[in-house]
């Protein structure tokens, strides 16, 4: 498996510091506008914090912009295209993915890559059975190969009845399989393709 040989992982995470530290040097006043712009909009910090589930199935700290506020009676973390607890700004910052962007000081620091499968919350991590359970060997990534495949997800959740049970039995195995499959086949040219596809679309 490529991706756990030490000279790969050390490829990988050259490429994810270098492109981390530079990103945050060009996007530091994007990232310092949006979180003033989300602290106004929904009076708390303009950060949102919540823990994920790492490497190694460690938790740590993921950080984005915030752009939804609290809604009474709604506690579930899938997120559907009209879900009211988005604001008008939070649309903005989500169709634009800006409130993704200080998720680049999670790769700076090695929480994360640049690309893998997306940190789960607590709970779908434990659901990872045999050979499942690689995915939790590598460091979780921004984007990725099941990130662009779904990245309309808030649009397909909207249009099913029951949005918890159709990502939680059709959503999210299909992610796991994908993630396998890109664990497998890992290259460095690969997560090149998948940074690109995603910084172009």
């Amino acid at each position: 498996m490529k991706l756990l040989r030490r000279t790969s992982q050390r490829k990988k995470r050259v490429l994810d510091f270098t492109l981390a530290a530079i990103g945050l040097l060009l996007a530091w006043w994007i990232i310092a506008l949006a979180w003033l712009a989300a602290t106004l909009n929904t009076g708390r910090n303009g950060f949102f914090t919540q823990r994920r589930i790492g490497r190694g199935g460690k938790p740590f700290t993921l950080v984005k912009i915030r752009t939804m506020r609290d809604s009474p009676g709604l506690h579930t973390t899938v997120t559907r295209a009209n879900d009211p607890r988005i604001t008008r700004v939070g649309r903005l910052l989500r169709r634009t993915k800006i409130d993704e962007l200080p998720q680049l000081w999670n790769v700076l620091i090695g929480d994360m890559s640049f690309v893998g499968p997306r940190p789960d919350v607590t709970g779908f991590a434990d659901n990872l059975v045999g050979e499942e359970r690689l995915l939790l060997r590598v460091r979780p990534g921004i984007t990725g190969p099941a990130t662009l495949k779904y990245r309309d997800e808030e649009e397909l959740l909207e249009k099913t009845a029951d949005p918890e049970t159709f990502n939680r039995h059709v959503i999210w195995p299909d992610k796991v399989r994908i993630n396998l499959h890109y664990v497998h086949q890992w290259s460095l040219t690969e997560d090149l393709k998948h940074i690109w596809h995603t910084v172009a679309k």
